[in-house]
């Protein structure tokens, strides 16, 4: 453990080749997740809470064009989304009023914007789960590089005195807890992001067939 600022940016100034390309990936990995995380927060959370409140205007309204008009104000709300998908497909068919063909080609575009809205939500989410796995056994190759040196400087100066073993082991633990510092939020991040995704997926499957329902009762 360093005192100071100095003694810290000391270390990093000495250490070896392999050691700072190991911390300068971490670092990459750290600033990569933390942008992914920021960013999904910010979309996932959007579209929680949007397809709520839509979702609350969907069962007080019966009039699907009047919903319509009105998911404009939700259109970051994945329920949003996938309804003004069915709309547009219930207003392209036309003269077609049968209501087996109706619930078929709306449910194939409410299933098509689903899996659109899905893929959108999980994108780059995959990455986060790609830094927990791969960034503690970066770090552990940083660390046994950096206990490597130390065992060769000792056989350099035929000493095992602190002041030969210990900026060796300095390096090691700095990329150890590197690679524990990029890892642990990405590993948290993702569980959670996935935890909310899958959520939104079981929400547009519930109420895909109250969206049906809607446009085949119009059709009454």
């Amino acid at each position: 453990m360093f005192s100071s600022k100095t003694g810290f940016f000391s270390l990093l100034a000495d250490a070896g080749p392999v050691v700072l390309f190991v911390l300068v990936v971490l670092l990459l990995f750290s600033v990569l997740s933390w942008s992914i995380i920021i960013m999904k927060a910010g979309s996932i959370g959007r579209a929680i809470s949007q397809s709520k409140d839509f979702l609350d205007y969907f069962f007080d309204v019966s009039n699907i064009d009047k919903v319509f008009g009105e998911a404009e104000n939700y259109r970051n709300g994945s329920l949003a989304k996938v309804f003004r998908a069915g709309y547009v497909e219930y207003r392209a068919l036309g003269d077609l009023k049968k209501a087996s063909q109706v619930e078929e080609r709306i449910s194939r575009a409410i299933r098509r914007e689903a899996n659109e809205e899905t893929k959108n939500l999980s994108r780059y989410v995959p990455f986060l789960a790609t830094v927990g796995n791969t960034a503690p056994f970066i770090g552990l190759f940083g660390t046994v590089w950096g206990i490597m040196n130390s065992f060769l400087s000792i056989g350099v100066t035929q000493s095992a005195s602190l002041a030969t073993v210990a900026p060796g082991i300095a390096e090691a633990l700095v990329a150890t807890a590197a690679g524990l510092a990029a890892a642990i939020p990405a590993v948290i991040a993702y569980n959670y992001f996935t935890q909310q995704i899958n959520s939104i997926e079981r929400d547009l499957e519930d109420f895909s067939g109250e969206f049906i329902k809607s446009f085949v009762n119009e059709l009454g």
